[in-house]
């Protein structure tokens, strides 16, 4: 056995099994989506507290995304491994969003499709897609409902309020109702007729209503 023949190794034959230019341009190129995706991202998110962290770790998902499958498609026994060794990988973060998990799903797709080489396909789609978010997303509608607290003296203020909300809504729906010694409160979700909330204004307006509060609805939590 020589001085070469100890160092030689299969490990170092794989280096030249790679294009440098392949690497580059699906590199790039996944760059690209993610930062595409991360825009598109940014341009539909809706909630108050915008996480920066998560824009990034999207751009980041798909280079990695895309990594992973250039070494997976290089070598079968690689990706036997790679099945192995991802498949006890857990996530502990919760993903309250159910539009995060489409752009998640998004950026490994993007990433998976351009390590395969597919780059005409995964630019495409992705423009298609971040398309179909921004038009789809952003879309405003007027059937946003929402949750009325009303606290009423007594029975009499309670139809004056029932009244109200059937004149200045298009629908509403009784989902609680407490009786006190010191009075009615209803909670009642409903669907304005108006962008305006001033059916709050007539009811806090009204004699023998107490209070009127107005809180944006989405059917899961209130904000």
């Amino acid at each position: 056995m020589t001085f070469n023949d100890i160092f030689k190794s299969s490990f170092l034959e794989k280096v030249t099994s790679f294009s440098i230019l392949d690497i580059v341009i699906a590199m790039a190129v996944a760059f690209g989506l993610g930062l595409f995706i991360y825009t598109v991202y940014k341009k539909t998110f809706r909630g108050v507290m915008y996480s920066t962290s998560f824009g990034v770790s999207l751009i980041a998902m798909t280079l990695i995304t895309a990594l992973i499958i250039l070494a997976v498609t290089s070598n079968v026994i690689l990706s036997l491994g790679m099945v192995g060794a991802l498949s006890i990988v857990r996530f502990r973060t919760a993903v309250k969003e159910p539009l995060d998990i489409a752009f998640l799903f998004w950026a490994i797709s993007a990433g998976i499709v351009t390590g395969a080489g597919l780059i005409p396909l995964a630019v495409t789609g992705s423009v298609f897609i971040g398309v179909i978010l921004l038009i789809f997303v952003n879309r405003k509608t007027s059937d946003t409902p929402y949750i009325a607290v009303i606290s009423c003296e007594d029975e009499a203020a309670e139809n004056k309020a029932l009244e109200i909300l059937k004149a200045n809504t298009k629908k509403h729906l009784i989902k609680a109702k407490t009786v006190t010694p010191a009075g009615i409160e209803l909670t009642v979700e409903v669907k304005l007729s108006e962008s305006s909330a001033k059916v709050c204004n007539l009811l806090a307006d009204t004699e023998g209503i107490r209070k009127a509060a107005l809180v944006s609805y989405n059917g899961e939590y209130m904000m």
